[in-house]
């Protein structure tokens, strides 16, 4: 089954329509930005990229002439300080940009900026992507629906979005998972069930092991893993269900047989619950922000009606719920899906909410 998933292979990319645009407004997602996606196309020439172990990274450092480079670095360091302060000159001193990677590989091909402070050597990166509105609605949902707060702007057709740290999942399953104790084994099997369920439940698609990283955050005398998408291109796209469940695709295996080594069924359906009602929560938390957000998406087009078609279907017979039937649009599923979660795990203690 893992074999035969496969993805579009091209996934258009969607503009950013007028009612998305007024909620990015509101919610200071939109602020005007120095540079565009299109500006970093401009370079003269590049290199190859590889990793420590001399392995092609698929990304390509790129260089620009003398009196372009001076311009582009200026705005960076524009478009950096907006994104983690209110946009002040006086840091551009202590700012360096080291490099300007280009990814050749998938649907983005995005810019990886890295920005440098000179007096300490501390580093971090930024992303400048297309903008397309799978994605900013997939960012937003992450927001607001994940343990994780994201950080992006969007400006005409550049998107911003900040550098999510964390070991490559394909990275950690092939060189450290191996290395983990027994409990260590078992505490990321339980992530894994929760971060599948978590990607099934808000439709976000096409979590390989190369889309999400883990993060290890040492607390007293062990280490807790957490599991992080990093890739938002693929929400509400594809029409096959399984895309939205990250168990069925190959890449994950050693992930899915560590949860049939690690944790018994009864377990599996607790952690599904848990993730379910700690959902539904979040959902209270954001309840007027996601009720607009879902608004604009259910007006919006970002996929094909032949997937959306295949997806409600699909959704109708996994829920038996016949208010998937009546979606016309992605937005629909996942206003359905949303309330779905709402309906059956909210729990008791929370009705009074809603």
């Amino acid at each position: 089954m893992m074999d035969d998933l496969k993805i579009s292979k091209k996934k258009p990319s969607y503009p950013i329509g007028s009612k998305l645009h007024n909620y990015l407004q509101e919610y200071n997602r939109n602020i005007r930005l120095p540079i565009f996606y299109e500006d970093l196309l401009r370079f003269q020439g590049s290199i190859v990229v590889y990793d420590n172990h001399g392995e092609d990274t698929l990304w390509i450092r790129v260089y620009y002439n003398e009196f372009e480079r001076e311009e582009i670095d200026l705005s960076l360091k524009r478009v950096y300080s907006i994104l983690i302060s209110d946009g002040n000159e006086s840091i551009f001193k202590y700012l360096n940009v080291d490099a300007i990677d280009y990814c050749t590989f998938g649907n983005s091909k995005p810019f990886r900026v890295k920005i440098r402070n000179v007096l300490n050597d501390n580093y971090t990166y930024f992303y400048v992507k297309k903008a397309d509105a799978s994605r900013v609605y997939g960012l937003e949902f992450e927001h607001m629906l994940s343990p994780y707060n994201l950080n992006f702007l969007v400006y005409k057709n550049t998107l911003i979005e900040e550098h999510i740290a964390g070991i490559p999942g394909d990275e950690f399953i092939k060189n450290m998972l191996p290395e983990c104790s027994h409990s260590e084994k078992s505490q990321i099997a339980k992530e894994f069930i929760k971060f599948n369920e978590r990607c099934m439940i808000r439709l976000l698609g096409d979590m390989r092991s190369y889309n999400y990283v883990i993060v290890p955050t040492h607390d007293f005398d062990h280490v807790v893993y957490r599991i992080r998408a990093i890739d938002f291109d693929q929400q509400c796209y594809e029409g096959k269900f399984n895309v939205y469940r990250p168990q069925f695709f190959k890449e994950n295996f050693t992930m899915v047989e560590l949860v049939r080594e690690k944790i018994q069924k009864e377990s599996i359906e607790q952690y599904k619950v848990e993730e379910r009602s700690i959902v539904a929560r979040r959902m209270i938390s954001y309840h007027d922000r996601v009720a607009e957000l879902l608004e604009c998406m259910e007006e919006d087009t970002i996929s094909i009606p032949e997937h959306v078609e295949q997806l409600r279907e699909s959704i109708y017979k996994y829920t038996l719920d016949v208010e998937f039937r009546r979606s016309e649009t992605m937005g629909a599923i996942m206003k359905n899906a949303l309330d779905f979660v709402r309906r059956n795990y909210q729990g008791m203690n929370m009705k009074n909410f809603f």
